[in-house]
């Protein structure tokens, strides 16, 4: 037993004797002249084998170097390379800010080594990291781009159109997606003409899109994430921008609060604003809308952001935001449909002196309430809102990386819903929720990256634990061609609802598991009424040339639970929720070219989206077999000051459930007293086929082209002028089909556009 005790004091003595002859380096690349982060940005020990790439907030860091001094060369495509003296002190912490300066030669194209480096040190397996510089290369609607337009290019998303469009992830629908802006959770964030959602664009930072498996770090839903980053204000000068367009005007404001100085802190702020006039423009711009039969483009929103940043002197930084977002839809002959969402919260990243750990976390509050009214149903409405606050800690080590955290979420929910029986469903809840996990990241050699995790998920209402156990690996075949596979256990306890008689959904409710009964597949009722997912996705990355990039996924996800308002409820006494199973599966293929001045991305996806209810296995409203997507953009000019951009869309038809004939409707207003005999009511029923959704619509296809032109004033000022058609050959998409009166409804038709922004 002595002995044991004295080898086992041996290993921890040698341990911390190897820690003490190593010393960590760590710190931020700034512009020089503006403060802002060099992403992606180039740094090497000299005369070592020690590498390292800045990530979104221009942070570096090399753990376990040998003491010593070195020359850490810095180097990022645009600017001057730099080079500085550093020394690691045994079992410290050296801090060492880097300022880059931009150098007198422009370059036309982007530095894609760091990003090469970092394909091969992470899983990164059904991750998609998309810029403020994509999103603008993508033809902008009405002149103004926007991420909802570029998320709808990439693979294994499907978007259900041009109006109260929503986003489809691999076999997810919209609720099974978890969005989140500055790590808060929205619901809903689109408005309801599908161009556009309530992220400024002017203020991205970084897009990470997880269409699936993703790892322990991310929880809460059971298809994808999406976490969208907004930027700090200007750190050294006032500016903004003023937009207006056909479809609508905007404005943004920012600068220093405390003006940032080399080697200093620094505060800013920025506020953003915007309002659709679509509804005001269309008749007075577009032909069809103002005929006299025509309703035009009954869209209105209106939205505010505003954010305050403080950078500390070694990139420790706090967040502070809100927002406020509206939306409504007014149509006569469909519905009247309005929403609110609104919030804020503060966010941070803590950078200690004297500890190799890292430390971020958020607390925050959101609110979402929407109304429908339609002339056939009873209105329906659904509020939710969210209070969230987690903690997220990193610790680096040479060749590992460990991530743990936890969250809590208090959620309320109230909703008021008629199913196609005349069954009302009201709901009022509150539930919390409660999340830990540990992911850990470990490369073996240069060949092999391993990245297991593990989340535990408790939700207070339900009672339940959920285990979900996830894992991820790369295997770098070669220096061109890689490897990777992930997979994972996920658990949610938010579910929707939306009206089986639109094809196209224009609402959608949520709140939380039930605590009353839910209706099992078997017969009886559930004991767990967790929702559950398992995917597997497997696949390779290879590059075919320095320009050429491809990528290939094949996934498969189980959605082994599910909960879903009870649409087979006849009665009062019937329960109000049943239980679906489903399956998504299908394999995603994606290319990108970039040259000096040509940049090219192209998808196509093949999948299958079904579910079974207990009576019938079916393909869902998003089951789109086959999907392409197609983008060009080309820089006429060296500066990238004149360019134009094509996109074109392929997609086959959408699943529905076909009418099988009509039937007089009688309310029965007068309760048991109705004259059902005498009276002759104006109301019109539909009778469904009982095959769900065995139709499928026409495909659709579309092709949108804009131009943009800088003109420049001076360093601080310039106009940008967009030039965009929308659906150029002018395709007759179908939005939906008013049974009723047996007409066609399309979605929008051909759409130029002219869009004005001066930047100042």
């Amino acid at each position: 037993m002595q002995n044991r005790c004295a080898l086992i004091c041996l290993f921890i003595a040698f341990g911390l004797f190897v820690q003490a002859q190593t010393g960590t380096l760590r710190g931020h690349v700034y512009d020089k002249n503006t403060g802002d982060p060099i992403v992606y940005g180039n740094l090497i020990l000299e005369g070592t084998d020690y590498g390292a790439t800045t990530d979104v907030n221009g942070f570096y860091n090399f753990p376990s170097v040998d003491v010593g001094s070195y020359t850490l060369k810095s180097s990022y495509v645009g600017y001057e390379d730099f080079n500085s003296e550093v020394t690691i002190r045994a079992g410290g912490i050296t801090t060492k800010s880097i300022y880059l300066e931009e150098s007198g030669v422009q370059l036309g194209v982007v530095d894609i080594s760091a990003k090469r480096d970092q394909a091969r040190t992470e899983v990164q397996i059904s991750k998609i990291e998309v810029s403020q510089k994509q999103i603008k290369a993508l033809p902008s609607t009405g002149g103004d781009a926007d991420i909802v337009q570029y998320l709808q290019i990439l693979p294994g998303v499907v978007s259900t159109g041009d109006q109260g469009g929503q986003l489809f992830i691999r076999g997810g629908s919209p609720v099974q997606n978890k969005i989140l802006l500055d790590g808060l959770t929205i619901y809903n964030p689109f408005h309801s003409i599908g161009f556009y959602s309530i992220f400024e664009t002017e203020l991205i930072r970084s897009v990470d899109v997880l269409t699936g498996a993703f790892n322990a770090n991310e929880g809460g839903r059971i298809s994808a994430v999406v976490d969208i980053n907004t930027r700090e204000g200007n750190r050294t000068k006032m500016g903004g921008q003023l937009s207006a367009s056909p479809f609508m005007v905007k404005g943004l404001v920012e600068g220093p609060i405390k003006k940032f100085k080399e080697g200093e802190g620094s505060t800013s702020f920025v506020l953003t604003a915007k309002k659709s006039i679509i509804d005001q423009t269309s008749k007075e711009l577009y032909s069809y809308a103002a005929n006299p039969d025509s309703i035009g483009l009954p869209f209105n929103f209106l939205d505010f952001y505003g954010k305050i940043s403080s950078i500390t002197s070694n990139g420790s930084k706090f967040n502070f935001f809100g927002f406020n977002f509206t939306d409504s839809y007014e149509n006569p002959l469909i519905a009247n449909i309005d929403w609110r969402s609104s919030g804020g919260g503060l966010n941070f990243n803590l950078i200690p002196t004297s500890s190799g750990m890292i430390l971020n976390g958020m607390l925050g509050f959101s609110n979402y309430e929407v109304n429908l009214e339609e002339d056939s149903d009873d209105p329906r409405r659904s509020l939710i809102n969210e209070l969230t606050a987690g903690l997220n800690f990193t610790v680096f080590e040479k060749n590992t990386e460990f991530n743990y955290g936890f969250e809590i979420k208090g959620i309320r929910t109230e909703f008021e819903f008629t199913n196609p029986f005349n069954q009302l469903l009201n709901e009022f809840q509150n539930t919390t929720e409660f999340a830990g996990f540990l992911k850990v990241r470990h490369v073996f050699g240069d060949k092999f990256i391993l990245e297991p995790g593990f989340r535990v998920q408790y939700y207070a209402s339900q009672s339940s634990f959920s285990p979900e156990p996830r894992l991820g690996l790369k295997y770098n075949i070669s220096d061109d061609l890689r490897f990777k596979a992930a997979a994972g256990l996920y658990s949610q306890n938010i579910l929707s609802t939306s009206n089986e008689r639109d094809v196209v959904n224009l609402f959608s409710g949520f709140l939380t598991g039930p605590e009353s009964d839910v209706a099992a597949l078997e017969g009886g009722v559930l004991k767990d009424k967790i929702q559950k997912a398992a995917h597997v996705i497997a696949g390779f990355e290879y590059d075919v040339t320095d320009q050429l990039q491809v990528n290939v996924e094949g996934y498969f996800k189980d959605f082994n639970q599910l909960i879903v308002v009870n649409r087979n409820k006849t009665t009062a006494s019937d329960p109000d929720y049943s239980s679906e199973t489903g399956e998504a599966y299908g394999i995603d293929f994606s290319a990108s070219y970039q040259a000096q001045k040509l940049y090219l991305w192209g998808t196509y996806s093949y999948g299958f989206v079904n579910r079974y209810d207990g009576f019938q296995k079916y393909p869902t409203v998003f089951d789109r077999r086959h999907n392409v997507n197609f983008l060009a953009t080309y820089n006429i000019d060296d500066d990238g000051d004149f360019q134009v951009s094509a996109r074109w869309n392929l997609g086959s038809g959408f699943p529905f459930t076909k009418t099988q004939g009509f039937y007089n409707y009688n309310p029965f207003q007068d309760g048991v007293s109705t004259d059902f005999i005498q009276d002759n009511p104006d109301d019109v029923g539909i009778l469904y086929s009982t095959e769900r959704n065995g139709g499928r619509l026409p495909y659709y296809h579309r092709l949108d082209l804009s131009v943009t032109k800088f003109f420049r004033f001076g360093d601080d000022l310039n106009l940008e002028a967009v030039a965009a058609v929308t659906n150029v050959y002018d395709r007759g998409n179908i939005f939906y089909f008013d049974r009723v009166a047996y007409e066609r409804v399309n979605q929008l038709p051909i759409i130029p556009s002219l869009a004005l922004k001066l930047n100042f």
